[in-house]
């Protein structure tokens, strides 16, 4: 890809700022004034009819008097000027507007209009807008300070994307003096065009940013936060502070869509400063094993208490490391190896610091080592922390981190600390949660590569066919499906469920009692009632003719009496399901306003709400998604063998979780869908009932748009056969294609290697394999073409589009083996990329091609593309 479109925000030739003047408190006498002192290298042009010269400099009177080309415009002029200042701004060809105007759509509906008319300005012209009502953009290494901020920024690797101007001026401040430095900070208003998609889509790319801050109040696109999200911590981390929402049942979601994407969330600014240090030091840990040693009882117990709390382990030190650390110590004590801190003792050197240390970093059972210091009688927290340095200096693979407890004794030590670059907290808990963020990162990076590819049974749903159930019901004005029409659903996509017969007399009642043999189940169909065993409308075991003929009577009696408002639309007769030793679980689909489709999954049967025992995770999933998310729930134990009760059979638990999240994926009408109970025991799994609502979805152009991570676009493989007679496989690539895909590009000739990355290099690096072969196909697609040789997979092309800044085109890239040029294998690649594309909505597709690839300029003509130099 060439330029990124946000060059022009965060690294822009020429600024014009309007507004801009010499007013003692006025907003464009403080920007004006940021940007000259912070020593900004390009043009920057003062635009305001009212001044001739400002600060030494020629002000313009209107942006097309100005004399150099503008790629950033600031706007610091009362709100309602701003839209014809944007219109003029798309006049002249700028592409992105920053507005610190304030009272733009916030208060009455004439702030709204005036919000609408900007956005219509903006829309005209193809014009990004950053704001209104925010306090800027700050680009140290750019010496740009595009703010009306008075705090100094220093540069740094942190960048800080903050929906709170209050916020954002507040870490800013406690910033300073603890010597954090930003690559970025960008004031980013709920309003705004340019949201959090846009500006992780740069940083992630950004060679100044290693970490990335958020602090979130409110998503607006949720699809693209998340496409966002994942590119940007698939390259570098990402930490999200976010505010508590209205809605606590928004909580979970949020917190499942951040650990999907890959990210650590934490719960106030200093956290988000404490994950963030840590992370961006490159401190990773294997496992969340923490060694802990110190020189008192007490601090240890507090570290090992919290780290119980948060989930982690002790490390369980070797039996052979245990005896050298004795060996450390005045009186040997006899240790087992358990999972407990050492304890130094309160007269501990600083060379039994330093050695202890390189004892716990040596053992393969820590993933890192807490070293704990509490002030006593002959400690020396100096020496002791330059122990604890040369320790962690010979072992740079594990991460060290030092509480030295206390204040004036132990200040130069945690200067000596910040100089070395190692992590120091003040408390043990604070230290504990920092290690906690390194191990949380770990496991939601293992989430970030799981892309559910279709699932593995070769039974397809059929999905046309629920579609046509769905419709139905939507057609004769209903949302709610019955229960055999939810049951239906459910073998469409092949989760299992008790025969279910529909009947409205007693006679008929008996009819299916007999034709599915006894003993049965009788229950109101009402779609009124949500939970039908709550009003006495479900009757289990009948074992007669007799018992069914007076269930269906005492049914209908104590509807009358106690719901007589209630529209009985028929009974249902149903086979008895399950057995002594079967599990109720509860599976299910909500609708999140921000996230789309969530997959719910918990205890179930009556009474389950006061217990809240759910875990929501987002579609789609797969094994390993589906295994992780019934492991956060209290009802995985009851999946164990139990009072003589075999266990149950996880792997069609999670087949039927699977089966749900395609349902979520395929069916964007389903706004709610609840089985409860799944019945599950050592042999099978049943849905036994199941309430399902649906709407009409909103047209969409992309596929998927329901949902907020697109799913793997299993439609788009194929198998032909190429004119020797060889099967040809072309699929969408997925992460586990980084082998193969390393190895296509090691054997490709140098020339090849050339053309396609328009670079010298022998092969993929780290940063570059993930990047290919973990596409989000919200914005990106990579079909690659495999054959078998030697029983081998192997990859002998790929092609790929990147969509473009305005949704609606896109670059494409190209290459083939040079061994298997000129057989047709470039020219079906792009043919299925064109359709994918077309499906996908985009409307232009483009590609950069070397003077000297002939044979690529040939393709391209003959596929119909137009060239020029």
């Amino acid at each position: 890809m060439g330029a990124h479109y946000l060059d022009c925000l965060f690294a822009p030739r020429g600024i014009a700022v309007f507004g801009a003047s010499e007013r003692r408190g006025a907003l464009g006498t403080q920007v004006f004034r940021n940007l000259l002192r912070s020593g900004f290298e390009g043009k920057l042009y003062p635009v305001n009819p009212k001044h001739r010269r400002l600060r030494g400099r020629t002000c313009y009177p209107a942006l097309e008097q100005v004399p150099g080309p503008v790629d950033l415009a600031v706007l610091a002029v009362p709100a309602g000027q701003a839209p014809g200042v944007v219109q003029q701004c798309g006049e002249q060809g700028v592409k992105v507007a920053l507005i610190l105007s304030r009272g733009v759509g916030e208060q009455g509906p004439d702030d709204v209009e005036l919000q609408r008319e900007l956005e219509q300005a903006a829309a005209r012209y193809e014009l990004r807008l950053l704001g209104p009502n925010c306090l800027g953009l700050i680009r140290p290494p750019s010496g740009l300070n595009a703010s009306f901020l008075r705090t100094p920024v220093q540069a740094g690797s942190l960048a800080l994307v903050s929906q709170s101007d209050a916020l954002c001026s507040a870490i800013l401040d406690w910033a300073e003096p603890h010597q954090v430095g930003f690559s970025a900070v960008v004031s980013l208003a709920r309003a705004s065009d340019l949201d959090f998609g846009d500006l992780l889509d740069y940083l992630a790319l950004d060679p100044h940013t290693q970490a990335i801050l958020l602090y979130v109040h409110n998503i607006g696109q949720a699809r693209r936060f998340m496409s966002g999200l994942r590119r940007a911590s698939r390259m570098k981390p990402v930490v999200v502070l976010k505010a508590g929402g209205t809605q606590a049942e928004a909580e979970p979601v949020f917190s499942a869509a951040l650990d999907r994407a890959g990210v650590v969330r934490v719960h106030s600014a200093g956290q988000l400063f404490g994950a963030a240090e840590l992370l961006a030091g490159g401190a990773r840990v294997a496992a969340s094993r923490l060694a802990v040693l110190s020189n008192g009882a007490g601090p240890a117990a507090l570290a090992a208490a919290h780290a119980h709390e948060l989930g982690l382990e002790i490390a369980a030190l070797s039996g052979d490391t245990l005896e050298q650390l004795d060996a450390l110590l005045p009186t040997r004590a006899a240790r087992a190896p358990e999972a407990v801190p050492v304890d130094l003792q309160g007269d501990a050197s600083p060379e039994r610091f330093g050695a202890a240390t390189a004892l716990c970093l040596r053992d393969p059972a820590s993933s890192a080592v807490l070293a704990l210091l509490a002030p006593q009688c002959g400690t020396d927290p100096l020496a002791a922390a330059k122990q604890l340095i040369a320790a962690a200096e010979d072992y740079p693979n594990k991460p060290v981190l030092a509480c030295w407890m206390g204040e004036t004794s132990v200040q130069k030590a945690r200067e000596l600390f910040a100089e070395h670059r190692l992590p120091s907290f003040q408390t043990p808990e604070r230290a504990v949660e920092a290690f906690g963020y390194l191990a949380h990162y770990r496991r939601n990076q293992q989430l970030l590569l799981q892309t559910p590819g279709p699932l593995s049974d070769a039974r397809k749903p059929d999905v046309e066919g629920a579609r046509l159930i769905i419709e139905g019901v939507l057609a004769g004005g209903r949302g709610l499906l019955t229960d055999t029409e939810s049951k239906a659903l459910l073998t469409a996509f092949h989760i299992p469920t008790v025969t279910t017969i529909e009947v409205h007399s007693p006679t008929e009642a008996l009819v299916a009692a007999e034709s599915l043999g006894f003993p049965v189940a009788l229950k109101v169909s009402c779609p009124e009632l949500t939970h039908k065993s709550d009003v006495g409308g479900v009757l289990l075991n009948l074992n007669s003719a007799q018992a069914v003929h007076a269930g269906y009577r005492t049914l209908l009696e104590r509807m009358q009496t106690h719901r007589p408002e209630a529209q009985i639309r028929a009974f249902t007769v149903e086979t008895m399901a399950g057995s002594p030793a079967s599990r109720e679980l509860l599976l299910g689909v909500a609708r999140d306003s921000a996230f789309g489709p969530v997959i719910r999954f918990g205890a179930g049967g009556a009474g389950i709400e006061p217990l809240h025992d759910e875990a929501v995770g987002l579609p789609p999933l797969n094994g390993v998604l589906a295994r992780r998310l019934i492991a956060r729930t209290r009802a995985a134990a009851l999946l164990e063998p139990f009072r003589q009760m075999p266990g149950v059979d996880r792997a069609k638990v999670e087949h039927a979780l699977l089966r749900v999240s395609e349902m979520a994926c395929e069916l964007p009408h389903i706004r709610e869908l609840e089985i409860n109970p799944l019945l599950a025991d050592e042999r099978e799994v049943v849905a036994v009932d199941c309430r399902i609502l649906v709407e009409r979805p909103k047209p969409a152009a992309a596929p998927y748009a329901h949902m907020a991570i697109h799913p793997y676009p299993s439609q788009l493989e194929t198998h032909t056969q190429l004119p020797d007679g060889s099967e040809l496989e072309i699929r969408p690539i997925r992460p586990e294609d980084a082998e193969i895909e390393q190895e296509f590009v090691r054997s490709l000739s140098p020339e090849s290697r050339y053309f396609r990355f328009m670079q010298s290099i022998t092969e993929l690096t780290p940063d570059m394999l993930v990047r290919i072969t973990q596409p989000d196909y919200d914005r990106e697609l990579a079909l690659i073409a495999l054959v078998r040789q030697d029983g081998q997979r192997r990859q002998i092309g790929v092609a790929r589009y990147a969509i473009d800044a305005d949704r609606e085109s896109c670059e494409f890239a190209l290459v083939v083996s040079d061994q298997w040029h000129n057989q047709g294998i470039g020219s079906r690649l792009m043919k299925q990329l064109f359709e994918a594309a077309r499906h996908r909505g985009l409307k232009r597709m483009r590609g950069e091609v070397l003077v000297g690839n002939r044979q690529m300029l040939a393709l391209t003509r003959e596929l119909g593309f137009s060239q020029r130099p």
